[in-house]
């Protein structure tokens, strides 16, 4: 049956008042548009996720990797151990890792750009920032760590190009090469 010939199912929420209150709260902040697209773009993160065995609090698996949610502070003290010259090679190894994940794990060829915009989703998603295609340039909008070497190691081996770093600081801009 095609989508217009279905019919529209009405589902009722009940939440708890602090529920409720956070959500008009973030509604009245301008941070969301409504209680209908905040549920909608909650779903959307589930399905994107594939969250059906969360091991509540942070962490959850999928496909061949755990997943646990770190803050920006706790990356940040791990990348100032590492010495500055190995970042891009640091960057490399966590592309290639994330490159395994996702073509084991939801079946997408990172190294083909006409899947590119399924990747960024899957990073976006995931809580590495908000990624974008303007003809020969990635941009990354508020990304998980502010160090653009480590990013261009990660992006070359995620998506099988070669890069050059263009800005040092948020949005970081890399040029695609080749």
């Amino acid at each position: 049956m095609s989508p217009k010939g279905r019919s529209v199912k009405r589902t009722t929420i009940i939440l708890d008042e602090e529920e409720r209150e956070y959500i008009d709260s973030l509604i009245e902040k301008g941070r969301e548009p409504g209680i209908k697209p905040l549920i909608s773009k909650m779903l959307d993160v589930y399905r994107s996720m594939r969250i059906y065995d969360w091991k509540y609090p942070g962490e959850y698996y999928i496909g061949i990797s755990r997943v646990a949610f770190l803050n920006v502070e706790f990356l940040d003290t791990l990348l100032k151990y590492i010495p500055e010259e190995k970042w891009r090679e640091v960057g490399r190894k966590i592309g290639e890792i994330t490159k395994v994940s996702l073509e084991a794990s939801i079946d997408i060829e990172t190294a083909k750009r006409e899947r590119w915009a399924e990747v960024f989703k899957r990073l976006r998603v995931q809580g590495f920032g908000d990624f974008y295609i303007k003809n020969k340039f990635v941009i990354i909008r508020t990304p998980l760590i502010n160090n653009p070497e480590v990013w261009c190691g990660f992006l070359e081996s995620l998506l099988g190009v070669s890069l050059e770093v263009r800005t040092l600081t948020p949005p970081l801009v890399f040029e695609i090469t080749s």
